[in-house]
C-alpha cells in the first residue's frame, strides 16, 4: 500500500497486541495478533483472534462505532465488555465492545465499539495516512447484516461501498479495496 503501520500497543485484558493504520474519514485498520498469555484463553476477543490465526490469518472483522451501547445490549441480550489498549508510551485507550460472539458464529457480522476515552486518544486522532477505504466485499447476506446492525444497508454504507457475494457460501470478509499511494489496492 506504500504506508507504514504504527505500533498500537497491547490489549491487556484480551491477550492481544496490534499495529494500527489511521486512514481517511476517521477510520483505521488494525493488524491484531494473539499473545501467549492467559487472558487470550479467557477473553472472547483473544479466542477470536487465535481462531482466525489458526485458519491462516486474513480479515477477521469490521467494526462499527456507536454512541450508545444500551440498545445493542438489550437487543443482543448481553452486556458489553470493557476493552483497553496500553500504548507503547504508557497512555491507555478504553472502550466498551459487544458482538464478538456473533462475529465468531457468523464472520460477516461486525462488532460494535463505544469509545470511553477522550477523543485525543482515539486512533482517529492520529494523522491519517493517504489511504481511503473504498469497498468492503463480504461473503454473506445484506439482509442478515442489516438485521444484526438494526439498519437497512444500501450499496454504500457510511461512504464505503458494500458488496455482498455468495449468500450461501462461507460468510466473512472477502476483500477490502483501498485508494492509497500505490493506487487502487485490493487485499
Amino acid at each position: 500500500m506504500g504506508v507504514e503501520f504504527r505500533d498500537g500497543g497491547f490489549h491487556p485484558s484480551f491477550g492481544t497486541r496490534n499495529n494500527i493504520l489511521p486512514v481517511a474519514d476517521g477510520r483505521h485498520i488494525e493488524v491484531v495478533e494473539v499473545l501467549e498469555h492467559p487472558a487470550a484463553e479467557k477473553a472472547v476477543f483473544g479466542q477470536a483472534v487465535r481462531a482466525r490465526t489458526e485458519l491462516g490469518g486474513g480479515w477477521m472483522a469490521w467494526v462499527l462505532v456507536v454512541d450508545d451501547m444500551a440498545p445493542l445490549e438489550e437487543r443482543l441480550e448481553r452486556k458489553s465488555v470493557r476493552g483497553t489498549r496500553q500504548f507503547p508510551d504508557g497512555r491507555r485507550l478504553e472502550w466498551q465492545q459487544i458482538g464478538i460472539k456473533g462475529l465468531m458464529a457468523d464472520p460477516q457480522l461486525p462488532f460494535f465499539v463505544k469509545w470511553t476515552s477522550p477523543d485525543e486518544l482515539l486512533p482517529s486522532a492520529l494523522p491519517a495516512e493517504d489511504v481511503e477505504i473504498l469497498e468492503l466485499r463480504l461473503s454473506g447476506s445484506r439482509e442478515r447484516v442489516s438485521e444484526w446492525i438494526g439498519e437497512d444497508l444500501g450499496p454504500v454504507f457510511d461512504g464505503v461501498a458494500l458488496t455482498f457475494n455468495s449468500p450461501n457460501g462461507h460468510p466473512g470478509i472477502e476483500a477490502v479495496t483501498f485508494r492509497c499511494p500505490k493506487g487502487i489496492v485490493t487485499i
